[in-house]
């Protein structure tokens, strides 16, 4: 329940933060009379996220066999490549976020009126909705036999913690800088889709076990190099939430290492700066 809980909890905060932006930008542009179409374009964003949710479930409901072992793998795969983005995208863009917003914002109601302000929270809210369908799914592969119940009952009390920790936020903005939720919060988010990659990469070598494979590939794959069952078992809430392994693999270890060294390295990596012509002189 713990991962679910998270991933719900920190994007619907991301989530509330975009509604509120624009609810905000509206009320200081005397624009309230289009909250009817923020609120629509929220309801149709999430609807959106629904039927992704749905197709998700039935795809997995349909695979079976060593072909619903590869799409679960490509699933966790997936969430965590798309975590990794997300965060480095935030890293990166989560300052001007704001101000970006608020100018989509003005160049859609001049476009297209309050249809356009419909579309643009339509699509921000689907946006932080497909990225919580992903990762739920492959945080669901993951637990593979986990009960649907505490799984939904983590999503929901994510959702209602997420409501309050919002309020808290904007109450409390100059005490608890959004700054230090976004960053500690992309810690918790990469020691999850660190251990979907290291489930994926398990679930695939289990898969090509099968075949006749060189003994140092064996060795690779399934060979503990370390034990911390006595500290950290397998069935510990830390285990479950970043899947650590009590007696890792070097292979699981290569994994781990390289996601976070990648993310490391492109979260800290200065965007290419575009080279400016100077202007033209008429003589």
């Amino acid at each position: 329940m713990g991962a679910p809980l998270f991933i719900v909890w920190r994007e619907s905060i991301e989530a509330l933060l975009v509604i509120g932006i624009l609810y905000t930008w509206l009320r200081r542009e005397n624009l309230l009379t289009l909250k009817n179409r923020l609120w629509a374009g929220t309801a149709l964003g999430l609807v959106l996220a629904g039927i992704l949710a749905i197709l998700f479930y039935v795809a997995g409901t349909w695979f079976a066999g060593p072909g619903g072992e590869w799409f679960f793998t490509a699933m966790m795969a997936v969430a965590a490549l798309l975590i990794m983005q997300m965060i480095v995208w935030m890293h990166h863009h989560g300052a001007s976020m704001k101000h970006t917003l608020e100018r989509e914002a003005a160049e859609s109601l001049q476009s297209s009126g309050g249809f356009g302000i419909m579309l643009l929270a339509m699509i921000a809210v689907a946006r932080e909705g497909s990225e919580t369908v992903v990762f739920l799914a492959g945080v669901g592969a993951q637990q593979n036999g986990a009960s649907l119940g505490m799984f939904i009952l983590g999503g929901v009390l994510g959702f209602i913690l997420a409501l309050f920790t919002f309020w808290l936020l904007q109450k409390f903005s100059k005490i608890i800088p959004w700054r230090w939720f976004f960053l500690g919060s992309e810690f918790v988010l990469l020691l999850i889709g660190g251990g979907l990659l290291i489930t994926a990469f398990d679930k695939a070598a289990a898969q090509i076990s099968a075949y006749d494979l060189p003994e140092w590939l064996y060795s690779f794959m399934d060979d503990p190099l370390w034990s911390t069952s006595w500290l950290i078992p397998d069935n510990s809430t830390l285990t479950g939430l970043t899947g650590y392994h009590a007696e890792p693999s070097l292979m699981q270890v290569v994994v781990l290492a390289v996601y976070w060294i990648a993310a490391i390295v492109l979260c800290n990596r200065k965007p290419a700066k575009t080279a400016v012509r100077p202007p033209l002189k008429v003589t």
